[in-house]
């Protein structure tokens, strides 16, 4: 059983550990970097009681598919997550890739 959303927003410190484990993870598709692409993907995040990553949804696209291709794989590769306090939970993570 998920944590409902409004339970999420008294757990600040432990979304931003989760957002921080996930950025660990991300990279700059290299085809995206050739054509330029930039943007912002909002992904929820479910996580179980233990860390460990159950699924994952894309909430908001980025406008290039492959960048939202990443977001969505960031998760599985992070696989473990710091523990969510009060057991299983959901977060929403935005994803952000900016050409310098």
């Amino acid at each position: 059983m998920l944590a409902p959303a409004a339970a999420m927003a008294d757990t600040p410190d432990w979304q931003r550990a989760v957002a921080r484990a996930l950025a660990a993870k991300q990279t700059y598709p290299t085809t995206a970097q050739m054509r330029g692409e930039e943007g912002t993907a909002k992904v929820r995040i479910f996580v179980g009681a233990d860390g460990k990553v159950q699924k994952a949804e894309l909430v908001s696209g980025s406008g290039s598919a492959t960048l939202d291709k990443e977001a969505m794989a960031m998760p599985a590769r992070a696989g473990q997550l710091p523990v969510p306090p009060g057991g299983a939970a959901a977060v929403i993570v935005p994803v952000t890739w900016k050409l310098l």
